[in-house]
């Protein structure tokens, strides 16, 4: 079905993995769309309780592959035409979805990290803010999510001067969740993932969706619909169940309903 992603179901778990590892795993014009197709997939799959975002090989994501670009090239229009449509898939997907960056992340492929919930690092990995070496703004929504995790000032610093962040480094400066070996890799990329999928995900993706909300509106509206929010989360069985396992003194089985 997918000529540039692999895309697997596991426990309750989707992988999207990025298949171009010859080329870093770099973006090409299908690969935006294949993505798109895929996360509307995992989106209307109620076996799908969370989503890992990863990469073939030794990288992560490269960024856009340069071999396409030439000097006539809109660069809005690609934006606005390949990269738009796949990051506003990914920013209103409303499962949990971690960023498995098994090497680097670099230009656009920073920004698909970024842009998922959680980010768990390889301890070999690395991010890299490459625009500004080619003469380029950080784009894919990259300035919007960097600052909200790291702060302006720090931003400012990757975006400007384009050096290599370490795992480490970005674990140091908020930028991911976890930093993990090697040997116990996939392990806990899955287990992390498993333990999200075995949560209340109707009440995760209405978390993320105030989240979002809480940029733009004024308090009072923010109290209204966090009302309307916890009203939607107070009529699911995961809630109900929740309160069950309370009184019963036991762990709560909740079934993403």
């Amino acid at each position: 079905m997918y000529e540039t992603i692999r895309y697997e179901i596991r426990d309750n778990v989707a992988w999207l993995i990025l298949n171009r590892p010859d080329k870093l795993n770099a973006f090409t014009e299908q690969m935006n769309k294949e993505i798109v197709a895929a996360l509307k997939q995992a989106a209307s799959d109620e076996n799908v309780r969370s989503l890992i975002i990863t990469g073939e090989g030794r990288a992560f994501c490269s960024g856009e592959d340069l071999a396409g670009v030439t000097e006539e090239m809109d660069h809005g229009e690609v934006l606005r035409t390949r990269y738009a449509p796949m990051m506003k898939a990914l920013h209103r997907f409303e499962k949990p979805v971690i960023a498995a960056v098994n090497g680097v992340a670099a230009g656009a492929g920073m920004s698909l990290a970024l842009a998922c919930d959680f980010r768990l690092a390889l301890e070999k990995a690395s991010f890299i803010e490459a625009f500004i070496h080619v003469g380029l703004v950080p784009d894919a929504g990259n300035l919007y999510y960097l600052p909200r995790l790291i702060g302006h000032a720090k931003a400012l610093e990757l975006a400007v001067l384009g050096e290599k962040v370490t795992a480490q480094k970005a674990y140091e400066l908020g930028l991911v969740t976890a930093v993990i070996p090697q040997d116990t890799w996939e392990e806990e990329v899955q287990s992390f993932a498993a333990r999200l999928a075995g949560m209340p995900t109707k009440a995760i993706g209405l978390i993320k969706r105030l989240l979002r909300e809480s940029d733009h509106r004024s308090f009072e509206d923010y109290l209204e619909k966090e009302a309307y929010s916890q009203r939607i989360a107070g009529l699911t069985e995961d809630h109900r169940e929740g309160v069950r396992a309370f009184f019963e003194k036991r762990p709560a089985v909740f079934k993403g309903k």
